[in-house]
């Protein structure tokens, strides 16, 4: 019966206790957050977005935008850090210097110009053979 009551207060107390700790991690902790447009101001799905700092022991966070092109990197610790959006056909936007602090949410929006579109061609020719000994003269009439 003692066993009984003390393993319910014990579950009934980490119950009451869990948000209380939940808070303080994310008081310890903040995030970046944006939209990623083009410049016609129309959302970018599928932009890969990477915040690096030397804050993070794994020093790149990345993240990839909605399709709303929206995106939210979470549990980021206090520091400097350089925000970057690359998808393909676009240039990169990089931001530096955005500075976090404890409990609060950086706002990074990012517009994205098209890449200017490049074109290689490479052209390859031999020089003709010319036999010079053997020669045929041919009338067309």
């Amino acid at each position: 019966m003692i066993k009984t009551r003390t393993t319910r207060f014990l579950i009934l107390w980490a119950i009451v206790l869990s948000p209380g700790i939940a808070r303080a991690q994310s008081a310890t902790t903040g995030a970046i957050a944006g939209v990623v447009r083009d410049t016609t101001g129309a959302v970018l799905p599928g932009v890969t977005v990477e915040a690096a700092s030397p804050a993070l022991i794994e020093k790149v966070r990345t993240v990839v935008t909605d399709n709303e092109g929206q995106y939210k990197v979470v549990d980021l610790r206090p520091g400097t850090y350089a925000v970057s959006f690359s998808l393909s056909g676009f240039s990169v936007v990089r931001r530096e210097a955005v500075e976090l602090t404890a409990g609060f949410t950086a706002t990074v929006n990012a517009d994205m110009k098209v890449d200017s579109l490049e074109e290689t061609i490479t052209v390859t020719s031999a020089t003709p053979v010319v036999d010079i000994k053997n020669v045929r003269t041919q009338n067309l009439h």
